[in-house]
């Protein structure tokens, strides 16, 4: 079921969200009963702990240091069921932020077993933009269903029966180009990471908005499954790589986001779609591949393949002379290890853009931190025998060498990269343990102040 708000006719329990250093002026505002009551409880205001008070049935929610209203989001499925309001909150808490992650902790994954219970639903926070959040919220639960789902049930084909839903939803325009079509259409790198699977490899792309709009193109990285290919993995390293199409949840999940705001913008969609399986014609180390771009890659690993089906779909982003190109891919295990699996790696030479994309994580709590496209690494994707190798000189700095590598297929006034993880590993207040939308509300903040904002 869609997330939706409670409405205030469903006579609300009251909730108090309560940072450690408010306690005591809470408790002074509920009187010498209640703050007794509290007290004799143990509540301290530590992140998630609540406690109903005498008479009134109103709860304290605790929230920690405060520092967000992310901390809130544990509320939905730690309260007992039933309709809830807030009825104060931490100062400097922004009302559709703490909405968001209400929505946002509401979510349970429920395509293969029941939920173990209903979440507590909410009233939307007065002065909250529903409708932002509303759509936030339906963005980042489509991102996490379809980073979830196993990929028996999220193939290539599968992923583009989801797009053509997006598109359907917001009048957009969608075509696919697969097979050996893509050899055809000159996409050799997609056509060589996916041709080994049953399961056609494809590029699927979304075209919306009004021409006169400025052109921004989203591309993210629809490797559905990765075994690794020849260069396979190891059992542990294969056991989430359902996530591996993560990239593409995400430009699919802003593009449902886009469309539904009517954003002002010409948005070009590209999602490479393929699994990188295992079979004769798979293709191998030390294999030469011909590119969009023109540049031929040597393979010095097949597991290195997500920049490649990126690269001939970045390339084909930048013909159409966009203003904006924003990649973003579960590209490298560098990555997580510089990071962890809570921040999002942002790469671009663009100082303004990226100045906007660290205020925008500030801002709604979707933390990103810039990377550097040094180029003095840029040697390291020299080939042996042809103008580039998939892989660097060695295992350091593996996630700046990948975005150099994309950024050799790059030709657009600004380009930002992201290597996200898109998972959870453990749950978090609002971040649920598994599939995750990551990075891409700070991505959406910055389209909307660059772009007019929402239209409807």
């Amino acid at each position: 079921m869609p997330f939706s708000f409670a409405q205030p006719d469903d006579l609300p329990r009251i909730v108090r969200f309560c940072a450690r250093a408010d306690l005591d002026a809470v408790l002074a505002r509920l009187g010498d009963e209640s703050a007794a009551h509290v007290r004799a409880a143990g509540f301290a205001a530590r992140s998630g702990e609540w406690v109903t008070l005498p008479v009134t049935g109103e709860a304290l929610f605790g929230v920690g240091d405060g520092a967000s209203p992310f901390e809130a989001g544990a509320a939905p499925l730690t309260l007992p069921e039933g309709v809830w309001q807030a009825g104060e909150y931490p100062a400097g808490w922004d009302a559709t932020v703490l909405a968001t992650a209400l929505g946002l902790g509401s979510y349970q994954f429920t395509r293969y077993r029941a939920a173990p219970r209903k979440p507590a639903r909410f009233i939307c926070p007065d002065g909250a933009d529903e409708a932002e959040a509303l759509r936030i919220i339906a963005g980042a639960w489509r991102c996490r269903d379809l980073v979830n789902t196993p990929a028996g049930d999220m193939l290539p084909s599968h992923l583009e029966a989801v797009a053509r839903d997006i598109a359907k939803a917001g009048k957009a325009k969608i075509s696919v180009i697969k097979g050996d079509d893509l050899l055809k259409k000159n996409y050799p790198m997609i056509h060589a990471v996916g041709r080994a699977s049953t399961d056609a490899p494809r590029l699927i792309e979304i075209h919306w908005g009004d021409d006169t709009h400025p052109r921004v193109a989203l591309v993210g990285k629809g490797v559905c499954f990765d075994s690794g290919g020849l260069n396979i993995k190891g059992g542990e390293g294969m056991r989430i790589m359902k996530k591996d199409m993560g990239g593409a949840a995400h430009v699919l999940a802003l593009a449902q986001m886009i469309m539904a705001a009517n954003l002002p913008v010409r948005l070009h969609v590209l999602v490479p779609a393929v699994e990188n399986a295992i079979a004769g014609n798979a293709f191998r180390p030390g294999d030469i591949l011909p590119s969009r771009k023109g540049l031929t890659v040597e393979i010095g690993n097949t597991d290195a393949e997500g920049r490649l089906v990126l690269g001939d779909a970045l390339a084909r982003a930048c013909e159409d002379k966009p203003e904006l190109v924003i990649d973003m891919a579960t590209l490298t295990g560098a990555a997580r290890i510089a990071l962890g699996p809570e921040l999002a790696p942002v790469y671009t030479d663009d100082d303004a853009l990226a100045a906007d994309m660290a205020a925008a994580a500030l801002a709604v709590d979707d933390p990103v931190w810039r990377m550097p496209l040094w180029k003095g690494y840029e040697s390291q994707m020299e080939g042996d025998i042809s103008d580039m190798s998939n892989t660097g000189a060695g295992p350091m700095a593996g996630s700046i060498t990948a975005a150099l590598f994309l950024k050799r297929f790059v030709d657009a006034p600004a380009w930002m990269h992201m290597d996200i993880y898109a998972w959870n590993p453990k749950a978090r207040p609002g971040r649920p343990s598994g599939g995750e939308m990551l990075g891409a509300r700070a991505v959406w903040e910055v389209l909307k102040k660059r772009y007019g904002g929402a239209r409807g």
